[in-house]
């Protein structure tokens, strides 16, 4: 729902009515992952998606229904011999999508949640997120291919929200009982703290052996880092392919004639440091995780040698860590950095030369082989054509 939130945004400012369907649960193979949403605007215009086209028609119309009623539907869809080419998922998997009225009326501190999941003003002008979940009751389990589960069926109050932290939505918003918002509260900090969003179920005053009452806590945890370091063309085109996948975009370079914003306009931020340094602040200030990526391009030891030696050392594990260059310049720079101390447990860590194996010789070219190996470190995926794989290939 992130990418929607602007212009949900605008109709909710706007006073118009509008519906959101969100994938909330899927099931074997599915084209979309829980937190997918599609909009449709009081226009009738739609903006996202819920499963790459197979059941859009579908949604379209139910979201249609509930921006003119007002009233939450739970739906799911799935796919058996006889409804394959009908109304289904032919991949074979199922997904439950709970469809939401948009407007004033429905969602009062709507304005206070979109901009807490889109962020508040940087110094530098940059927008930076900040990490929110969203706990909505979405039923209990009911429902057939196809079929919608209105609210009086699915276990209610279906569709009802309560924002973590509560700031993020204003004073009032609860589920309805002290004791579920307490138990609910609890498990969105552990989400957010995991950055996963999950399906959990409670008795109606937040028993956790309980059952009856579904709540899905989708996490809009601040999105991850691309850090590229080194003000080169390769950067300009690494900046655009982490801006395409959703990472917030930081170039750095230490020569300040050619760190500039005029360079790299798809980046949110270029700073001009030593990249070591500025590496270094930003691991102690504790703004690197796991889930940012570190891309090395400077191609000159005196920058690039003690930047590695910062990454490799300081980096939380599992943080992605890739350098540029030949085979030749990677046996130098490792032998350099074992003298420097560095274990060799640590090098261990880092992608040199950095990027799959894809025949890339143009600058995007390249920034899309890195892109794909750092997706591919993300998820622990082999990299095999599909075509040679067996299973789901829906992540």
């Amino acid at each position: 729902m992130r990418d929607l939130l602007p212009e949900l945004l605008g109709w909710w400012r706007a006073g118009d009515r509008a519906a959101v369907a969100t994938v909330v649960r899927t099931f074997r193979s599915a084209p979309r992952e829980p937190g997918a949403a599609l909009a449709v605007g009081p226009g009738g215009e739609v903006i996202g998606s819920v499963s790459g086209g197979c059941v859009e028609g579908a949604v379209y119309d139910l979201c249609l229904e509930v921006a003119e009623t007002g009233a939450p539907v739970l739906a799911r869809y799935g796919v058996t011999d006889d409804d394959a080419f009908d109304v289904g998922l032919t991949c074979g998997g199922t997904i439950e999508i709970l469809v939401v009225p948009l407007s004033r009326e429905a969602w009062p501190g709507f304005e206070s949640f979109a901009a807490r999941v889109l962020g508040g003003r940087a110094a530098d002008g940059g927008r930076v997120p900040s990490g929110v979940c969203l706990a909505t009751v979405v039923g209990a389990d009911g429902g057939s291919a196809g079929r919608t589960v209105d609210a009086g069926r699915a276990g209610g109050p279906l569709g009802r929200h309560l924002v973590v932290p509560a700031d993020a939505d204003g004073p009032g918003t609860t589920l309805g009982d002290p004791g579920l918002d307490a138990a609910v509260t609890a498990d969105a900090v552990g989400q957010l703290a995991a950055g996963v969003s999950a399906v959990r179920e409670y008795g109606p005053r937040g028993e956790r052996t309980g059952t009856g009452t579904r709540v899905f806590l989708q996490v809009f945890a601040p999105p991850p880092r691309l850090l590229v370091f080194g003000a080169i063309d390769f950067a300009a085109a690494l900046a655009r392919a982490g801006r395409l996948l959703g990472y917030r975009v930081t170039v750095c370079d230490a020569r300040p004639v050619f760190a500039t914003s005029a360079r790299f306009p798809e980046a949110d931020e270029v700073v001009t440091e030593w990249p070591h340094r500025y590496l270094a602040a930003e691991i102690d200030a504790g703004r690197v995780s796991v889930r940012d990526a570190v891309c090395v391009l400077t191609h000159d030891p005196k920058f690039d040698a003690p930047l590695l030696h910062t990454a490799l050392t300081g980096l939380p594990a599992g943080t992605y860590v890739g350098a540029m260059g030949s085979r030749r310049a990677h046996a130098e720079r490792e032998a350099r950095l074992i003298e420097d101390g560095v274990p060799r447990a640590a090098l261990a860590r880092l992608r040199s030369p950095i990027g799959l194996d894809l025949g890339a010789r143009t600058p995007d070219e390249t920034a899309v082989s890195i892109a794909a190996e750092i997706i591919a470190a993300r998820s622990g995926a082999s990299t095999r054509p599909l075509s040679e794989t067996d299973g789901p290939i829906h992540g």
